[in-house]
């Protein structure tokens, strides 16, 4: 079955925190502060005791990281409504949107709509690897991102590496992680200068490609509500929304560290 929480169980194993820890059936996750997926509790399934006790719990687990405490969980889910009663509050300051929708296709269908999609790719080159090229980390982290953290999380698990070369520069990158016959589409990015060529549709196409030889019959993703560019493009590769989660926060002086 693909429910919203077992999908959601899927993604955070495609995209695998440095320190995990399960608190009943939720999973406290650390990864040094790189994105809220891998630095929040994933509130899904049963934490095997009152919310509020558990919520209390992934405060001590953040702040003994250093990190601020964050719960993901799926939108309008009884855990959502189990947190917001316990005082936690969306989390509307995070910087990459605190509302995400999770989008799927079949892989096979998806493949075949982005190869069909015309882009002329005679002038530059598209392959996915095992191994992420130099200029695939550079496009993807930047100079302030490139920690160890950020790259135990991209290189976790059984991943390929997408990337489009315009001589020696990189142009655009994306990440493809297995888990469980999906294919967890993530990290896709056009160098500014390199946009409205149809890279990102070669690109995807040819993780499309890898995606099925390596045995996945379904792909998903995690866009920002806001992103209207990406959930666009998306939609034209024939992906559909199939549910959304929010990150939550403590309110304001709610969250001292039971453990000091």
């Amino acid at each position: 079955m693909n429910t919203p929480e077992t999908l959601e169980i899927a993604c955070s194993r495609a995209w695998p925190p440095v320190v995990e820890e399960y608190l009943g059936e939720w999973r406290l996750r650390w990864a040094d502060g790189f994105t809220g997926r891998a630095n929040s509790v994933l509130a899904v399934g049963d934490p095997g005791r009152p919310a509020a006790e558990a919520l209390r719990a992934v405060c001590d687990f953040a702040h003994d990281r250093g990190i601020p405490p964050m719960a993901q969980v799926v939108r309008d889910s009884p855990n959502e409504h189990a947190i917001a009663a316990a005082g936690w509050l969306p989390a509307t300051s995070h910087g990459a949107g605190h509302e995400v929708v999770v989008l799927t296709v079949d892989n096979r269908h998806f493949h075949v709509k982005a190869a069909a999609s015309g882009v002329d790719n005679r002038h530059f080159h598209v392959k996915v690897a095992d191994e992420p090229t130099p200029g695939w980390w550079e496009l993807v982290l930047g100079a302030d991102g490139d920690t160890a953290a950020a790259r135990a999380v991209l290189t976790g698990g059984k991943v390929g590496y997408g990337v489009v070369e315009d001589g020696e520069v990189t142009t655009a990158v994306v990440r493809g992680a297995l888990v469980d016959g999906w294919l967890h589409v993530g990290r896709l990015a056009v160098r500014p200068a390199h946009r409205r060529r149809g890279l990102a549709s070669a690109l995807m196409a040819a993780l499309g490609t890898w995606g099925v030889e390596q045995g996945a019959d379904r792909a998903v993703l995690q866009v920002a509500e806001g992103n209207t560019g990406a959930l666009a493009l998306y939609a034209g590769l024939g992906y559909a929304p199939h549910h959304r989660y929010r990150y939550w926060v403590p309110a304001p002086g709610s969250c001292e560290d039971s453990t000091s």
